[in-house]
């Protein structure tokens, strides 16, 4: 793209350089920048990024995009003024998408957005060049970068988070994704949105961008509900292991190091924990029809998945294995990983924090975390953080032995009451939002 094709977007003005040079591999974050790239100056909450824009001439950028010009700038750079960075962004990418001649598929959900989309990705691989959403960047600026950094690319798979309203109507808008997913509708952000009602509102914003099918988890009460009444051109396709579904496996078995289940009369081996990810693979199978990837290929892909680091991760130490569950957390990741521990024949430990964003909701749902400790057997239960003082009441309150469940201030004192414990023959669960820094207690216990 050429300065002169994009100085109509967000009342932009070519203050210096020349009009006729390209916007090439464009970043807000100067750590990325290398020789003839574009940079571009976000105003956030706690940073200005125009005021590191000398740090990206440093680094070699060749184009500047500011919102702010403090000082007048001298060196050789093209300085391109707007009126507002982030909406030039998301305009810019918007052009973008309407020249990309490429599918793109759009992953969104309460719990299991990022594992999902790398394994849509990874199966798409066996076939096509695919760029991805890399890490988190799920948000419009995420997504409008993603959408800008698609070159040769073949298809791209791309993830929508969203907080509140209007969101993942914004990101459908900019991406305009010919399939869509929705994991499922949990009680992430619940504090903002004030009910599943709402979280399904909110999610299925992204029909306004849509052109194709929607893949469905049909297992979802509010999915399930709203499928059968629902009136949309879009194709609905569904999978679920309870309710019968256009994907649904049969004969799954539950390992120690994952799950096998047959789809199809075809035997599928998941090395990854947790009835969560024969959900994801479902939806790899959905999205490989679609595409046309031979089936053997997706069977290799799901034998061979690799998680993003702290999810789900096994460790195995001389005495004990752990399960570094800490990268997020929610009600129902929460369920998924506590329900794992029932195939180890171990002593089985829990140590659990708090889940935040929940708002007034938040007692209630760590309560109904509660529940669940009795229901899985967890024989140790050890807790953090204010929230999740009440998974530890309500736990005892339905028949757990007061004298197996521990509630610990911070994590500091978690690792000394571990330090001091026999957990020889233990499988030790540990999970709670990234905010707790439940981190430090993996790496207390990897020593």
């Amino acid at each position: 793209m050429q300065i002169k094709d994009i100085l109509n977007i967000s009342n932009a003005k070519l203050i210096k350089g020349n009009i006729d040079d390209y916007l090439t591999n464009i970043s807000k974050d100067t750590r990325t920048i290398n020789k003839n790239d574009t940079y571009i100056a976000i105003k956030g909450e706690v940073y200005d990024g125009n005021t590191f824009y000398m740090e990206a001439i440093k680094k070699g950028a060749k184009t500047l995009i500011l919102s702010d010009i403090i000082n007048p700038i001298k060196e050789d750079v093209n300085v391109i003024k707007v009126d507002d960075t982030t909406e030039f962004l998301i305009e810019l990418a918007k052009l973008k998408r309407k020249s990309l001649n490429i599918p793109i598929i759009a992953v969104t959900g309460s719990v299991g957005k990022t594992s999902t989309k790398n394994i849509i990705s990874d199966i798409l691989k066996t076939k096509y060049k695919v760029l991805k959403t890399e890490g988190n960047l799920n948000t419009k600026i995420g997504l409008a970068l993603t959408i800008l950094s698609i070159t040769n690319e073949e298809i791209a798979v791309v993830e929508m988070g969203m907080s509140n309203f209007k969101e993942i109507s914004t990101l459908t808008n900019i991406a305009k994704p010919n399939v869509a997913v929705i994991t499922n509708i949990g009680t992430a952000h619940i504090g903002n949105l004030g009910s599943r009602q709402n979280i399904l509102k909110a999610k299925l914003e992204i029909l306004e961008g849509l052109s194709g099918p929607i893949i469905i988890n049909n297992d979802n009460d509010l999915l399930n509900a709203w499928q059968k009444t629902a009136s949309i051109p879009n194709k609905i396709i569904t999978f679920g292991i309870e309710e019968n579904s256009d994907y649904t496996p049969t004969n799954i078995k539950y390992t120690k190091t994952g799950s096998t289940f047959t789809l199809n009369n075809e035997i599928v081996n998941i090395n990854v924990l947790g009835k969560h990810f024969i959900y994801n693979s479902l939806v790899a199978f959905a999205i490989g029809d679609l595409y046309q990837v031979d089936h053997e290929n997706i069977i290799k892909s799901l034998q061979n998945l690799k998680l993003e680091p702290h999810r789900m991760q096994l460790i195995n130490k001389k005495d004990y294995t752990i399960i570094d569950d800490t990268y997020n957390a929610s009600y129902d990741s929460v369920y998924y990983s506590l329900s794992i521990l029932n195939n180890y024949p171990y002593k089985k430990i829990a140590i659990l924090g708090d889940i935040l964003e929940l708002g007034e909701y938040g007692p209630e749902i760590h309560q109904n975390i509660g529940k669940l400790i009795v229901e899985d057997h967890i024989d140790l239960l050890l807790t953090v953080g204010p929230l999740a003082k009440y998974i530890n009441e309500e736990a005892i309150n339905n028949g757990f032995d007061k004298k197996n469940s521990f509630h610990f201030e911070n994590n500091q004192e978690t690792i000394e009451y571990l330090n001091n414990l026999n957990k020889t023959n233990s499988i030790i669960l540990i999970k709670a939002s990234h905010g707790m820094n439940f981190l430090e207690i993996v790496e207390a216990l990897n020593k």
